[in-house]
């Protein structure tokens, strides 16, 4: 691997499988984290095993992962949005390590997301027949783009294949990204407030973070 890294920033993404694909690309073209923000369950539905192979941090809002990135990791962090000012991402307008933050499928990037960012590329198209791309072939895109770059080194093949790596010994809870004691700490602060306000389901009872991300990551 060359002396860069790569983030991906999952933030308000709608539907539910994008997670375990987006960790199916971010393995496959080096990146260093997979940032949650906001919960810190997952469905790795269409990760095909990858999600074990990929990093994941946690971290609760926008603005702690801006601090994050920029402070410890010295990154950019990249809008993927076809935004105006934003450079073709086939002219690698790279210059360090870089974060990359995805838009909504539906909305697009927030008023907020694009607070944090430092500079937005967009994936040129030449046919007619669509307005955009599904997030997680647009992360391909702009990861493989950011690889090419970078000087990242190609994993070895084996016939048509590209060799996977043994599986990590998994530790924590299955599809649940782990915290450190304050994070967790805070979690259960958001929840207790989040009961206190009112936030029940339809039989009185606290909404569990399943049911919650359920809520969040919308079917087809």
């Amino acid at each position: 691997m060359a002396g860069y890294e790569s983030y991906v920033v999952v933030h308000n993404i709608a539907k539910r499988h994008n997670v375990g694909t987006l960790a199916r690309s971010a393995t496959a073209f080096g990146v260093t984290e997979l940032i949650l923000v906001g919960r810190r369950d997952f469905n790795a539905f269409g990760s095909h095993g990858s999600a074990s192979h990929v990093r994941f941090r946690h971290l609760h809002s926008l603005i702690e992962a801006r601090n994050y990135l920029k402070e410890e990791k010295e990154c950019d962090i990249c809008g993927v949005e076809i935004a105006d000012g934003a450079a073709q991402v086939n002219d690698h307008p790279f210059k360090r390590n870089t974060a990359f933050l995805l838009g909504n499928e539906g909305s697009g990037l927030s008023a907020k997301e694009y607070e944090i960012c430092d500079f937005f590329v967009y994936i040129p198209q030449y046919g007619c027949g669509t307005a955009s791309l599904n997030v997680t072939v647009a992360a391909s895109i702009v990861l493989h783009h950011f690889g090419v770059w970078a000087g990242f080194s190609e994993r070895v093949r084996d016939g048509s294949k590209f060799i996977v790596a043994d599986k990590p010994v998994r530790q924590g809870r299955r599809n649940v990204c782990a915290g450190t004691e304050e994070s967790i700490v805070e979690e259960r602060k958001l929840r207790k407030e989040s009961a206190e306000n009112g936030f029940f389901d339809e039989n009185g009872s606290e909404t569990s973070s399943t049911d919650l991300l359920n809520g969040l990551f919308l079917n087809e």
